[in-house]
């Protein structure tokens, strides 16, 4: 039997018609919550604000739990995350008033990172044709991944004419040698079939998987941000991912594997309180600027244990600030250093975007902006209307990103993968599922 090719996992979407009104369901699976949304996606005139998307999106229905059965964004109990997640769905489903068959579904573990692919054809007419941008995209797309990984997306981010590059949309341009920069964002092929595997025995299918900061950007940032150039960190709790648009391009994807609740966990083994009690206390009090009023300010911590003999300590606030400000600057350093290594660290401008649950630290934009750059804000949903006000903030930016997803679904390439497919083992989502199943077990 032969091996199954990395691009054939991660399921490819259709390109949405930008004068087709849809309903699509989405699935933000994270470590410390599931979001399930439900909205419909109506075109729009395009003199909107938002220029790029053609669609309007309208929730109809909300769902979201408390995730169990994940780690550091992948899943670590089948059975725990796949109720979970049947619990997030239902509720959407309710309140939509409507069922899914089908969700787009964001990715945040499985060490997401980006590859640079390019090519060059020689042109048969003066003219760039819409052939030869085909041509060019599969030439582009004869690369080989790591062993391991599979491939989440393949996004052309720019065009070149006999060497002059820059170009955005280059047919009808006159040249002789047509090139393309393709930018491949991977993930490891464990996480994505362990995830897949738990959406399908939820009885869903999967229309796509988005990187998890490539979703955030799709609904945080406004045009000109995205043309000028701008670095989206999306905290989450147990990764924390970022993603570079330059040009109004995704031109890179990293992650790494820490985020909001190993400020949890530091915060539960210094003040010595059970978990539950130290997120009420990061969440309600946390910060990472000292203030002159906090060592007045005191806390009420509960003991680990049960025994009533056992009673809370009052503690000043400055030191759930001085347990918490240590991990967070590791975070934002570790991806500083990452950022400069990977050569996009100057590209991206001097504007940072924080979105995900942990963007909610207080005084955490001014913390970014000290080590990275001083632009920094917290980044919101654009453009979603009928959004529940408890989700209009940065920890929901990952599951309206993937409400967006549709609108620019068609920028990827995936054609040449496709033709490459066996037809005879058939191109529905459950014949792909069938088949690495049998293949993997």
């Amino acid at each position: 039997m032969r091996p199954r090719a990395p691009f054939e996992i991660a399921p490819k979407m259709r390109p949405l018609s930008p004068r087709r009104t849809g309903v699509v369901g989405v699935l933000e699976v994270g470590t410390s919550k599931i979001v399930c949304m439900i909205a419909r996606l109506k075109p729009r005139d395009s003199s909107s604000s938002l220029r790029r998307r053609s669609h309007s999106v309208d929730v109809l229905g909300i769902g979201h739990t408390s995730a169990h059965g994940m780690k550091g964004g992948t899943v670590i109990d089948m059975e725990r995350a796949e109720h979970a997640i049947r619990r997030a769905v239902d509720a959407a489903e309710r309140m939509a008033g409507a069922q899914i068959a089908s969700v787009v579904v964001s990715l945040a573990g499985g060490r997401l990172s980006s590859e640079h692919f390019a090519a060059e054809v020689d042109l048969p007419e003066p003219a760039v044709a819409e052939g030869d941008i085909r041509r060019v995209l599969d030439a582009a797309s004869t690369f080989a991944v790591g062993e391991g990984r599979t491939i989440l997306h393949a996004l052309p981010v720019g065009y070149a004419l006999d060497g002059v590059g820059g170009i955005g949309e280059p047919r009808g341009m006159l040249g002789r040698r047509l090139g393309v920069d393709l930018h491949v964002i991977t993930a490891e092929a464990a996480a994505v079939r362990n995830l897949l595997l738990c959406i399908e025995r939820c009885h869903l299918g999967v229309e796509a998987m988005v990187a998890a900061p490539y979703a955030a950007a799709l609904s945080t940032l406004a045009d000109d941000e995205a043309e000028l150039g701008v670095t989206l960190i999306d905290f989450g709790a147990g990764t924390t991912t970022v993603a570079v648009v330059e040009n109004g391009h995704c031109v890179h994807v990293d992650g790494i594997a820490l985020g909001g609740q190993h400020v949890t966990n530091d915060v539960a083994r210094g003040l010595s309180t059970r978990l539950m009690d130290a997120e009420r206390l990061k969440s309600l009090h946390g910060g990472v600027m000292a203030m002159s009023a906090d060592e007045r300010e005191m806390l009420t911590v509960p003991s680990i244990s049960d025994d009533h003999h056992d009673l809370p300590r009052a503690l000043p606030k400055s030191r759930l600030v001085r347990i918490i400000r240590p991990r967070v600057e590791e975070i934002v350093e570790l991806l500083r250093d990452r950022l400069n290594a990977s050569g996009h660290a100057a590209g991206a401008g001097q504007r940072v975007v924080l979105t995900g649950g942990a963007a909610q630290l207080t005084g955490l934009a001014e913390l970014v902006g000290k080590i990275l750059g001083p632009q920094v804000r917290i980044g919101r949903p654009l453009g979603i209307s009928k959004l529940p006000e408890a989700a209009r903030g940065a920890p929901f930016a990952v599951a309206t990103g993937l409400l967006v997803y549709p609108q620019v679904a068609g920028l990827e390439h995936f054609e040449a993968r496709r033709h490459r497919t066996s037809h005879a083992e058939g191109d529905g989502y459950f014949s792909r599922v069938g088949h690495w199943l049998r293949e993997a077990f």
